[in-house]
């Protein structure tokens, strides 16, 4: 994969680049700042993209939000020092496609980039089940409005799959995030379909918006 390094701490930079070289990676460029992130991926058009949250200018968040708008393709990964449930939702929302803590093993590192490159998510266990936690907790409170010609409001696991998918989460990804294999996710997208009487993923997500999931 080409990979962009995204880190306002040069040292850092540097130490990523050796490692993911050594590893059979190809680090395309480097950048500072959100905004320079966003310039360099509209010119590089990397595979994907290793981003820091916290930088000046713009944070990790918002250069997420601006380039999978732009460019959806490539993927994202946020880097941080902090484990906060409230950067771990919003790097979710933003569309990042993993989470990885600075303090991890190299090997451990590695081994979640990967998942990436073939199609998962990079989530370590621990995170993931306070990701499904919070989405849980949210499905509690959530009452599904009554949707023309459908018959019944969604189990508290189909809203937790209804709003990843609307988030832009592959089934893969879902599933690695729920504990639940790929078949089973696309058996619960197919009984929501049905339910609500949807045909694809734009209206996956226009519904999701309609009742506030996303």
């Amino acid at each position: 994969m080409r990979v962009l390094l995204v880190d306002d701490h040069p040292l850092f930079l540097q130490s990523l680049k050796v490692l993911l070289n050594t590893s059979g990676y190809e680090v395309v460029g480097l950048a500072g700042t959100g905004m320079e992130a966003l310039k360099q991926a509209r010119l590089l058009r990397p595979d994907l993209i290793l981003m820091d949250i916290d930088m000046p200018e713009c944070d990790g968040l918002e250069a997420t939000r601006l380039i999978k708008a732009e460019i959806p393709q490539i993927k994202i990964v946020m880097l941080t020092v902090s484990a906060s449930d409230e950067h771990l939702f919003e790097a979710v929302k933003s569309g990042a496609s993993g989470y990885l803590l600075k303090s991890q093993s190299a090997e451990r590192f590695l081994e979640l980039v990967a998942h990436v490159e073939h199609g998962g998510s990079a989530l370590p266990p621990e995170l993931a089940a306070r990701l499904l936690s919070e989405f849980a907790r949210q499905a509690q409170h959530v009452e599904m409005p009554p949707v023309e010609g459908a018959p019944a409001e969604l189990s508290p696991r189909q809203i937790g799959i209804l709003t990843l998918v609307a988030q832009g989460l592959t089934y893969p990804q879902v599933g690695e995030a729920l504990h639940l294999s790929e078949p089973t996710v696309r058996y619960h997208m197919g009984d929501i379909l049905d339910r609500l009487h949807l045909q694809n993923r734009a209206q996956v997500i226009a519904c999701a918006a309609q009742h506030g999931l996303i």
